[in-house]
């Protein structure tokens, strides 16, 4: 970010913290800052009796006297770094507010039915120093941060064992009764506080943790905002399950887009899933333990510190830790033949399925280096947890999504957007129909008002993306009724009413047709359930604004998609019209840098679209529309490579700008602005052993924008998740070899599609939080991760040096050298040979199987018949990785060169065969 545009995006921050208040969230006023506010409250930390600096192995642990808690954890390995918020430590020393080396405690005794919560950070005062010696560097008795009535000793050491860090609890019971200890979190307190801080520096500075909550087997990555080493691996030390993630939230530390917020790795949990979490079906099975008078139990975490996150399973396998890959991912299609590859030094003891047959797994071969092969298959849908007992007594889960087969989940969503989401009411004053609009799943109704002004006004992320959804799903597989339904909206709708069709500001786009102007329209116009005095409530002028970037490419996507459509197909839209399509999406984007220039500097989600759109300019001939569009493009990327992190937004810290940045950074051959980008992806977007965390793209306040349960929250699989996708699969393509790339990028594109529902509801995204655990119930911004899943739908077929051939996408079946992929997503329209760096594209038209013979290199296509839409398959091929000894390969059958594909006609009846040769 450069100097001069903070300021505006100070301002702009002031405007959201603004509206966090308003909406009753437990934010700050403009008025009041909340963290001059928090630098207020009494220090009781205990900061004035100074600290002390330890040898902790690979770090240097600083510590607190007075609280033995954590001040500073420095690894060694870089200077000027912190993985806690040291730089916060002051101003976060009063009571309540949370540092690492603290516990919280649910705890019965007897016959008591009530849980009685203990906090060691609720009233701070001195703890008890304890005599150290042989591994044990600090330690204390916490007793005097503890209220008086707690039925047990608590004891806290920090050990150094072997070199590695280890903080560890114990608890002895010196009651004359049995204690239940029903619930047991340890915050974990790293540095995710983004307040006060440029782009550049937290980058430098910040950490984003993610967990596995995996019982015993589980872990949380921390990694720097840069992607740079190193990264933290938190692990347990003896029997310290990760059985449940909670959010800190009576920690008052201001939340907002600055800060998610604190978490604890919960070891127990039952106590709250009888209370605060009984609505709710955890991850895990929620535990207690039981104490006798007079025993101890120790629980504890060690902190391992590795490279890159691409490092951190070689990290779990050296310190004998479970790792297991699955194979496309934990994100399930019914018709796909997963395979699970489980690495640890004992043997698998049992699994269990809940629910009971969600799941089929069968063991198979065990590879040469040990990884124990078992198949997988989602049956039930839904949520499945698959809990694995080691011969040790280790305990691990790994948590699936099971979805119907893609082509299903597409044909749900695309229906439910035309039938249930279609609004073609009389709108005299709004204007929105017809159209797709938002939708709430739990008043199964449409919505109508909101007072955001953008979620009932269909522009927005949150009101345009149930409209963008439903053309985009026409990109991955059209049916012509919808897509007649979604030309009707968008010649009637969105060009001419949501972007100008005329005058000196055409193409602009405006930011809601929905506005509040209660003195000008009729009294009834408004429901008088709506608060709308709120500043989200935009009153006409605000409403017409087009000075919003992040609106144009939903626009252009729909111009395009139409173009497409026209283009490639026949009979779904009026062919003569696709030019006019493709030239209304490339004024779409030159209209965006020029009427919305102060956003536009940034990264826009979904602006992999502009890209899209000049490839196709530029098959097509139009070299002049395609110059105007390349260097409005150019300028952008010009900008971006003079910035160390380009990825500003109207957000202090984003994760949505990287996508388009990365596109025309590679584009422009700016490697090395490339490279940066997809580091800090990477960063934010983990891959672990659980549906709802691995490739999902981190992002903590749309709620707050796009949802109904509006709060700052983890957001599982928002749209993020399937946009920051299309940036790591290019690069897979480019580096077939980094096996870490196509989990994290395949990961992200399935994960785009977990959250529709068996009718194809699709909703903002899931909750992340053990209170809820379930979708939102607003559509609200989910069509632009939708955008994201139908450019980036794909098969890959890979040759894996450990596991062998494998599919992503579709199913693998060998014969003598020659291995075939069955294709299984919804589009079949796209497929990667990874062994020779092939990636095979169809404008129209779709692959049913691929055949890769390894001998010759020979790779035979069968093309699904033609249909009445379909007589003919546009392919293109392209050679995006550069593989030694691998030469160029071309299509053998005739055709006929066309905008940029090879046009092959389709056989009636059965399967056209296309071979591909070097």
């Amino acid at each position: 970010m450069s100097q001069n545009t903070l300021p505006a995006l100070l301002s702009k921050v002031c405007l959201f913290v603004l509206m966090f208040a308003l909406m009753q969230v437990p934010q700050v006023s403009v008025a009041q800052s909340p963290w001059k506010a928090l630098a207020k409250r009494p220090t009781t930390l205990g900061l004035d009796q100074g600290f002390s600096t330890l040898n902790a192995g690979p770090f240097n642990l600083k510590l607190v006297n007075a609280s033995q808690t954590v001040a500073g954890l420095l690894p060694k390995l870089v200077k000027d770094f912190d993985f806690t918020p040291s730089d916060s430590l002051k101003v976060r020393s009063a009571n309540g507010l949370y540092h690492l080396g603290d516990i919280n405690l649910s705890l019965r005794t007897g016959d008591e039915q009530e849980w009685k919560k203990y906090h060691t950070a609720a009233n701070r005062a001195p703890v008890k120093a304890l005599k150290v010696s042989g591994n044990i560097i600090a330690a204390a008795d916490l007793a005097a941060t503890l209220p008086s009535d707690i039925p047990l000793t608590v004891k806290r050491f920090w050990e150094l064992q072997q070199g590695q860090l280890i903080l560890r609890f114990e608890l002895s019971n010196k009651s004359t009764g049995p204690v239940e200890i029903g619930a047991l979190g340890i915050p974990m307190i790293f540095n995710n506080i983004l307040e006060g801080k440029t782009l550049d520096k937290s980058h430098s500075d910040n950490v984003f943790y993610d967990p596995y909550i995996g019982n015993d087997a589980g872990y949380l990555q921390v990694a720097r905002l840069s992607g740079q080493q190193p990264t933290l691996v938190v692990t347990p030390y003896g029997k310290t399950p990760f059985e449940a993630y909670n959010p800190l939230l009576d920690d008052p530390t201001p939340r907002g887009i600055v800060f998610e917020g604190f978490y604890e790795w919960m070891v127990h949990s039952k106590a709250y899933a009888e209370n605060e979490w009984k609505n709710a079906e955890q991850w895990n099975k929620p535990t207690s333990a039981i104490l006798k008078p007079g025993q101890t139990r120790s629980y504890g975490l060690k902190f391992l510190l590795s490279g890159t996150v691409k490092d951190i399973e070689n990290t779990l396998i050296a310190n004998n830790k479970p790792v297991v890959m699955s194979v496309p991912g934990y994100v399930l299609p019914q018709d796909v033949n997963a395979k699970l590859f489980i690495k640890y030094g004992k043997k698998v003891k049992s699994m269990e399925i809940v629910p009971t047959n969600a799941l089929t797994v069968m063991p198979s071969i065990v590879t040469k280096n040990a990884w124990h092969t078992y198949l997988v298959k989602g049956n039930t849908w839904g949520r499945a947890r698959l809990t694995i007992t080691y011969e040790d007594g280790l305990v691990q889960t790994i948590n699936y999504k099971v979805i119907k087969p893609e082509s299903e989940v597409i044909a749900a969503y695309g229906n439910f957007l035309t039938t249930k989401q279609w609004f073609d009411q009389p709108d005299p004053i709004f204007k929105r129909s017809p159209s797709s609009i938002t939708y709430d799943y739990e008043k199964q109704q449409q919505v109508l008002q909101d007072n955001r002004a953008w979620i009932a006004g269909l522009s927005d992320e949150g009101g345009a993306g149930s409209w963008l959804g439903a053309i985009m799903k026409q990109l991955v597989n059209p049916v012509k009724s919808e897509v007649t339904k979604l030309q009707t909206f968008v010649d009637s709708v969105m060009y001419g009413r949501i972007q100008l069709s005329e005058g000196d500001k055409k193409y602009g786009v405006k930011k809601s047709l929905f506005y509040y102007a209660p003195d000008s329209l009729p009294k009834d116009t408004y429901n008088k359930d709506i608060n709308f005095k709120t500043w989200s409530a935009w009153p006409l002028k605000e409403a017409n604004n087009i000075g919003r970037s992040y609106n144009y490419p939903h626009v252009a996507a729909a111009h395009w998609t139409l173009y497409r459509l026209a283009r490639n197909y026949k009979g779904l839209v009026e062919e003569q019209q696709w030019k006019e399509h493709l030239i209304n999406a490339a004024e779409t984007g030159l209209a965006m840098v020029k009427y919305a220039r102060y956003y536009a500097q940034f990264g826009q989600m979904e602006g992999t679209v502009f890209y899209l759109i000049l490839k196709d300019l530029q098959n097509e001939g139009l070299t002049e529309m395609a110059a105007k569009l390349e260097a409005a493009m150019k300028k952008r990327a010009d900008h971006w490579r003079s910035l160390k992190y380009p990825f500003g937004s109207e957000m202090p810290w984003d994760s949505t700008g990287q996508e388009e940045v990365y596109v025309w950074s590679k584009y422009f051959d700016f490697d090395d602005k490339a490279n940066v980008t997809l580091n800090a992806i990477l960063a934010y977007m983990p891959v672990v052993p659980h549906w709802a965390y691995n490739g999902n793209a981190r992002r903590y306040w749309d709620f707050l924008y796009g949802g109904k349960l509006s709060r700052i929250e983890r957001m599982i699989h928002h749209y993020g998740s399937a946009l920051n996708a299309i940036p790591v699969l290019m690069n897979y393509r480019e580096n077939p070899a980094d096996f870490y790339l196509l989990r994290t990028g395949y990961g992200g594109l399935l994960g785009g599609i977990a959250n529709i529902t068996e009718d194809g509801f699709a909703p903002a995204a899931f909750h992340a939080f053990p209170s809820t655990l379930k979708n939102d119930g607003i559509t609200g911004d989910y069509g632009s991760g939708f955008f994201g899943y139908a450019v980036n739908t794909s098969s890959y077929l890979i040759n894996h040096k450990e596991f062998g051939y494998l599919g992503f996408g579709g199913n693998v079946s060998s014969g003598k050298n020659v291995v075939t992929l069955k294709l299984t997503t919804a589009a079949k329209s796209a497929v990667y040979i990874a062994p020779v760096g092939l990636w095979i594209t169809l404008a129209a038209g779709q692959i049913d199987e691929v055949s890769y013979n390894s001998l010759s290199g020979e790779i035979h296509l069968k093309l699904m018949p033609a249909t009445e839409h379909i007589p003919n398959a546009f392919i293109s091929l392209s050679q995006p990785a550069k593989i030694a000894g691998i030469a160029n390969y071309t299509i053998q059958n005739e055709g006929v060169k066309t905008h940029g594909t090879h046009k092959i006609v389709l056989e009636s009846g059965k399967n056209t065969e296309v071979i591909i040769s070097k």
